[in-house]
């Protein structure tokens, strides 16, 4: 068993979200919820590996090992059927960098870029600083506060200047887990209309029963072919210090095109403990992960039950996916 009700304090630790309280709110006297991690500790194991690693007295330049990424293409293969070669793999130190080459690598600049409102306020920095137009395809609220896509909104909106959708698979902020049929209608969009598909899916590890998460690229080989995935383990495992993640393309073209901007900009490829900790964490975390899934949705629930004493004041969506409440005061 693991205990995720008492952690360590992060108020004099440089935790953005603690340091920030008074430059963005005009004071240190509030509890700061605005950055996605947890306030719990980094899982035991992950860091007695990095002591480990830090017995040798040698810090200096390594490559990637493979075993890192396999790793990784073993988690998602038993826990979401998704098949991946380590050929597939490319390191990058986050989901927003990866945003930032595959916008460079498929479009051009004044060419349209879907995102899907409301959504992580990043993919909309991330366009805009490649000077590539948004065009938003708003999500629909149900009656019961959910939320799904509007593939007949997509549908209208797509132009020949369409290049590049950017899904969030898990979705942030409504906290969807899409249902893989949700997603085959997205894919026959894409599909038709020969638009690459970036899909952020840093949050698939934090889906709630019944709910099962589909990698998009998983669907069907059609979706190998025109999909960018991004996984990462800082919302899963609480690693984001660490600036680690990686995105898997199964399309030799694509992936090609992707590699000419990631070696144009010489992308860094990892810290020596970082590496390690990547490795340890999917290697081992599956029953941590299953107990930090049962703590989280028993937050959501207290979270719930205060919200709906007030319904004149506060409405909680529904979540089936992330750690993260999406409030209508």
């Amino acid at each position: 068993m693991f205990n995720f009700d008492t952690s360590t304090d992060r108020q004099n630790s440089n935790s953005e979200k603690y340091t920030k309280r008074d430059k963005l709110f005009g004071t240190n006297d509030i509890t700061p919820m605005w950055v996605a991690d947890m306030d719990i500790d980094t899982p035991m194991f992950v860091l007695d590996a990095i002591k480990e690693r830090l017995k040798h007295p040698v810090l200096g330049y390594e490559s990637i090992p493979q075993s890192m990424y396999q790793a990784q293409i073993s988690w998602l293969d038993r826990r979401y059927g998704a098949k991946f070669d380590t050929a597939d793999m490319l390191y990058s130190p986050s989901v927003v960098a990866s945003i930032g080459i595959a916008i460079e690598a498929f479009s051009d600049i004044g060419d349209n870029i879907i995102v899907q409102t409301p959504v992580y306020p990043q993919f909309f920095k991330s366009i805009k600083r490649y000077k590539r137009d948004i065009l938003e395809n708003p999500l629909i609220e149900k009656d019961d506060g959910s939320w799904i896509m509007d593939i007949k909104n997509l549908k209208s909106q797509i132009n020949k200047k369409t290049k590049l959708l950017i899904l969030c698979n898990p979705h942030n902020p409504v906290g969807r887990s899409w249902h893989k049929d949700e997603l085959e209608q997205l894919l026959d969009v894409c599909i038709k209309n020969n638009i690459i598909v970036f899909s952020d899916e840093i949050h698939c590890d934090l889906v709630y029963t019944p709910h099962k998460h589909t990698v998009f690229s998983s669907i069907d080989d059609r979706a190998k072919d025109i999909t960018v995935s991004a996984f990462g383990v800082g919302k899963s495992f609480n690693l984001a210090g660490l600036s680690t993640s990686t995105v898997a393309i199964q399309n030799k073209k694509i992936k090609n095109k992707f590699m000419e901007v990631y070696n144009k900009i010489h992308f860094p490829q990892g810290s020596i403990l970082s590496c390690v900790a990547f490795e340890t964490a999917y290697k081992y975390s599956d029953i941590w992960l299953e107990e930090l899934k049962i703590h989280l949705w028993q937050n959501y629930i207290s979270l719930k039950n205060l919200c709906d004493k007030y319904p004149q004041y506060i409405k909680i969506t529904p979540i089936e996916a992330t750690y993260l409440a999406w409030l209508d005061c």
